[in-house]
């Protein structure tokens, strides 16, 4: 009896776990874009250093993860970032001007820090 009962419960399980890892699921670098909308920068860093994980030649994810250090006063990390992005991608026009608005910002002594000066309303590009 117990034999008869294995293989259908066998079989549940595993349309259950397919089912689960459908295409449905967000990638990392979804998930970090959704956090920063929120303002959960450092949980969009996080996400986006584990889409790095996989794929580290992501200019896409250098940049995101650029913005969230920037957003975070990480600005040495923020730099690093954004150079690695543009080697990887050096004519994305999103990234181009994310990287010219950030250094403008630093070499800047009358304007706010970066971070600040986004949340008052100049929007970084994240993807």
């Amino acid at each position: 009896m117990k034999s008869r009962l294995v293989i259908p419960l066998l079989a549940l399980s595993i349309s259950i776990a397919a089912s689960c890892a459908g295409p449905k699921r967000m990638s990392q670098v979804q998930i970090g874009v959704w956090a920063a909308e929120h303002d959960l920068w450092a949980e969009a860093a996080y996400r986006w250093r584990r889409a790095l994980e996989t794929e580290p030649n992501s200019a896409i994810a250098r940049n995101n993860l650029a913005v969230a250090y920037e957003k975070q006063g990480l600005f040495e990390e923020a730099r690093r970032e954004y150079e690695l992005a543009l080697k990887l991608a050096p004519a994305h026009v999103k990234i181009k001007a994310n990287f010219q608005r950030f250094k403008l910002a630093l070499e800047s002594k009358d304007e706010k820090p970066p971070a600040k000066a986004a949340a008052e309303g100049k929007k970084d590009e994240i993807r």
